[in-house]
């Protein structure tokens, strides 16, 4: 299933070398984007209550397919009388630019990036060190540790944190091979725009990063202006980022995850029944989320390298060398990038489990 829903994603905009059909493509988002405005369920009457959410994930991928799968079961659960309008891709602009509008009703919610969202919620950037995790299953115990702690601090902003999502372990991608460190500090390094962490490691190593939101990116990679990046095996695919940047150094840097807000007053106004209707779809639906984005993400690798995608391997003294500087990092980012406590909780949660 998870090739399968690869190989749609490729379907339609890799052609030859790699070369892809913007015409087309353009086309399907615009006729989607249409179809999702008239509504999501198919419900003849107008929802009593309408949530307005987005998201910079491709319409097609992964995570716009369960989401879909989630609005669906809300709005069956509740006989249409609780619905959402989605806009996939990126239309409503980046994290930041949706919260704005969360700010002013023209949006309701959304699937917001650790990077996104940390400028309004610090603490949810510490699972975004580089090199923190070494396996899911540490990933697992840590999220679900820290879920209160972001429920609340998510409350205090006025938005429900209903479910955390993922895009997974994160890789340097470059169009040229990067080994050593020497490689990464020649290149032209993005950073996503607001996120303090990745920035604070990448000159700890001695690059200069250039900030960029998340759609400006492939056409960054096309222009020159940047030549290294990085992402999950999938999201490369699902955002077309592997076209350009065809050289993955196979260690994962970091790991790249979200959240599925809404606002908080909103959200309030639903009926008990209908609320409870929606924490256990988010649940459910989410939960499964993580498990689609896994094995996608486990299929790329294949799927990459059949499209003459190249993994390349840093010695063991790059990575100790990485390691180390990241470590040197990591006292600057506390205060900073998030707080003593958030930290403090999360390598608490770490040792435990390694002991």
């Amino acid at each position: 299933m998870a090739r399968q829903r690869i190989a749609a994603v490729l379907q339609g905009t890799v052609m030859g070398k790699g070369s892809w059909r913007p015409a087309r493509m353009g086309l399907l988002l615009v006729v989607a984007t249409l179809l999702l405005q008239s509504g999501q369920s198919g419900w003849a009457a107008a929802p009593t209550y309408l949530f307005k959410v987005a998201s910079v994930a491709p319409q097609g991928s992964i995570w716009a397919q369960r989401f879909q799968a989630f609005v669906k079961e809300v709005a069956t659960r509740t006989n249409g009388e609780v619905d959402f309008r989605v806009y996939f891709g990126g239309v409503m602009g980046d994290d930041r630019a949706m919260h704005r509008k969360m700010q002013v009703g023209q949006l309701h919610g959304g699937g917001f990036t650790m990077t996104g969202i940390g400028s309004v919620v610090p603490d949810f950037r510490v699972m975004g060190i580089p090199f923190l995790f070494r396996s899911y299953e540490e990933v697992d115990l840590v999220r679900h540790g820290l879920d209160a702690a972001f429920k609340k601090a998510f409350a205090d902003k006025g938005m429900e944190f209903l479910a955390f999502t993922e895009v997974g372990f994160v890789y340097a991608m470059s169009t040229t091979p990067i080994t050593t460190l020497a490689q990464f500090q020649r290149g032209k390094c993005w950073v996503p725009e607001g996120d303090p962490v990745s920035a604070a490691f990448l000159q700890a190593i001695g690059v200069s990063p250039i900030p960029l939101t998340i759609p400006d990116v492939l056409t960054s990679l096309q222009t020159g202006m940047i030549d290294t990046v990085f992402n999950a095996l999938y999201g490369s695919i699902a955002l077309q980022w592997f076209t350009r940047a065809r050289f993955v150094t196979d260690i994962p840097f970091g790991y790249a995850y979200g959240a599925f807000l809404l606002d908080r007053r909103k959200f309030a106004a639903l009926p008990d029944e209908y609320a409870a209707i929606v924490r256990q779809a988010a649940r459910h639906h989410f939960e499964e989320l993580l498990q689609d984005t896994r094995k996608s993400n486990k299929e790329s690798r294949t799927i990459l390298m059949q499209n003459k995608v190249s993994f390349v391997q840093p010695s063991q003294e790059t990575l100790a060398d990485l390691k180390d500087k990241r470590n040197a990092a990591v006292p600057d980012m506390i205060g900073q990038a998030f707080s003593a406590d958030i930290y403090d909780q999360t390598m608490r949660i770490l040792n435990q489990q390694r002991r």
